[in-house]
């Protein structure tokens, strides 16, 4: 497939090149000296040359943004370079000797620039990371506490319908009275989070329309917009506070004919305070920056381990092991006792450790998709597309049915990191959906189509979950599929030069998503908005026919094949 060549990959499906004249070579490194994207054997061409040694040379992603052109009206030969900082505006070298900047100190453009720049990048993370899913997570509630407001108005109902069934005709006008105080009370409980829910939905969509305020903010050309304080309509306000219901509670009595009123109780409306929603504490990843430092660093926790790793320049393989029991492997999948659990085409499933001993052996009814995982940590669950139903194996290695999935196979299946939500692709005569369920197996949401009636999904063989809640899933028709955790349809990605054919699916740390190809035999990266940004392994790389991957909590990368059951253990983040 013939593309042409710039300096900005337009899409996702773009490879990034090589900027040195008649170099096809795809783009990994960046100068900041010279502002030049190149291939590594480019950059080391590059550096060879005597009056380059001292160049910034950092991985593309790590780059730092150029300065807009701009020629000075004063002196318009000259290119505005320089910030005076007396007079709080950008100019040229030559204004800098004029009588009016005299003694003034002056700093580079370029410094200022980058500041605000990265300063609105922060704000658009901070956004898209805290602020917007916090607010979703909190209208959830919103909308869940009318659930829980309808299921203990009704057991009040219940109780009082118990007591009430021994008073007969004598308590109709009792009963008649406090129904409708409950009904009063309910009516004023619903309305106040009916209220909660609008507060939430117009921040949230006062927080998209900021977002494009900043977006239309970073695309501006305007040197001022980025050389002076943000505005104040650009300052994010605060998550609106909100309060759970105080919901009321019925107080049975004694049955006595003299007092029927006391017989029957009361409806209550309780003195609690309301209890203010909690807003999760911001944990934002920084922006990745370049730096020249080599000085030994402190040990970290695991936690900023995490926010402070990126993409190596190699791939390093770390070990291989065979895993007996099976033939291949077409899925793999952890617990947290640093346990494998591994599948074959066969329908062979094994546990084992992570040398590969063998710990226990089950037959099922799967072959080549992501049918298994591991929820709340250690119970391992599995699909049974044949008899529609969802097991669970227990500690003590009982199997027992744990969600009947109706008339749809269940074929892939996934447990959150981020709730313990259930992700389940699903298949029925030809047509293919994503279910969540609860840890509880109760069906929360489903997953067909996107905002226009297209249908999503034809065959999810394998499914996961980002950092950001993403849900992404590879289809062997559709390629891979990612929808935000609302389900709304983000992007599609059909491979680069031939048309994918997925199989395992998996997410990193820093939201990257790795893809299994089966036509070309690689490992596709993906940035989280669904742009290549490289083919991680090949089978030059010792991986011949790759279909399954995971993560461990280390950033190990444990890659499976076809026709061999050796799997093999990678780094790629440093």
């Amino acid at each position: 497939m013939a593309h042409s060549k710039q300096k900005i990959p337009g899409t996702a499906q773009h490879f990034l090149e090589c900027g040195t004249q008649d170099c096809e070579r795809n783009c990994e490194f960046y100068c900041n000296s010279c502002h030049h994207q190149m291939c590594k054997p480019c950059r080391d061409q590059h550096l060879k040359i005597p009056e380059n040694k001292n160049h910034e040379m950092v991985l593309y992603q790590q780059r730092r943004r150029q300065v807009p052109v701009k020629k000075c009206k004063i002196h318009p030969t000259k290119e505005i370079d320089i910030f005076c900082k007396e007079c709080n505006i950008p100019l040229c070298s030559k204004c800098s000797t004029m009588q009016e900047h005299h003694g003034h100190i002056f700093t580079d453009l370029e410094t200022i620039y980058i500041e605000k720049f990265t300063l609105c990048q922060n704000e658009l993370s901070k956004i898209h990371n805290y602020f917007i899913p916090i607010s979703e997570d909190l209208q959830r509630e919103v909308q869940e506490d009318a659930t829980e407001v309808k299921q203990i108005t009704d057991s009040i109902r219940t109780s009082m319908k118990a007591e009430a069934e021994s008073l007969k005709n004598m308590v109709d006008t009792v009963l008649s009275e406090n129904m409708e105080e409950l009904h009063r009370i309910e009516k004023s409980l619903l309305e106040k989070i009916k209220s909660q829910e609008k507060t939430f939905d117009d921040y949230i969509t006062y927080l998209g329309d900021l977002v494009k305020e900043f977006q239309s903010y970073l695309s501006s050309t305007e040197l001022t917009n980025f050389t002076t304080q943000l505005p104040d309509n650009l300052k994010i306000k605060s998550i609106p506070e909100t309060t759970k219901p105080v919901t009321p509670e019925f107080s049975p009595s004694q049955h006595n004919k003299d007092d029927v009123a006391k017989l029957l109780g009361n409806i209550i409306q309780t003195d609690r305070k309301a209890e203010l929603r909690r807003v999760k504490s911001m944990e934002i990843p920084p922006i990745a920056t370049s730096t020249k430092s080599t000085s030994k660093q402190p040990e970290k926790d695991k936690s900023e381990k995490k926010q402070t790793l990126s993409l190596s320049a190699s791939v390093t393989k770390v070990r291989e092991f065979n895993v007996p029991g099976v033939s291949d492997v077409f899925h793999v999948s952890l617990d947290q006792l640093d346990r494998l659990w591994i599948s074959d085409s066969s329908g062979n499933l094994v546990q084992t450790d992570l040398q590969g001993n063998v710990i226990q052996k089950i037959k099922t009814s799967g072959g080549m998709e992501g049918y298994h995982t591991v929820i709340q940590g250690r119970d391992q669950i599995f699909t049974d597309q044949n008899k529609k139903v969802i097991n669970r194996i227990t500690q003590d290695n009982k199997i027992t049915k744990f969600i009947k999935s109706g008339d749809w196979r269940p074929i892939s299946i996934h447990s959150s990191h981020i709730n313990g939500d259930l992700l389940v692709g699903m298949r029925k005569d030809g047509d293919g959906k994503v279910t969540r369920y609860n840890k509880t197996g109760k069906e929360l949401q489903n997953i067909q189509r996107d905002n226009k009636g297209q249908e999503l999904y034809k065959l999810p063989l394998y499914i996961t979950e980002n950092i950001n809640g993403d849900i992404c899933t590879s289809d062997y028709y559709k390629g891979v599929v990612v929808v935000n955790k609302s389900g709304q349809y983000r992007f599609s990605y059909r491979g680069q030069k031939l048309l994918l054919s997925p199989y395992g699916i998996c997410t990193d740390v820093r939201g990257h998503i790795l893809v299994c190809d089966s036509i070309c035999d690689t490992v596709n990266l993906l940035d989280q908005d669904g742009q290549f940004l490289s083919l991680l392994l090949t089978k030059q790389q010792g991986v011949p026919r790759p279909r399954s991957m995971c993560m461990d909590d280390e950033n190990n990368l444990y890659v499976g094949q076809n026709l061999t059951n050796t799997m093999t253990v990678y780094k790629y983040l440093t």
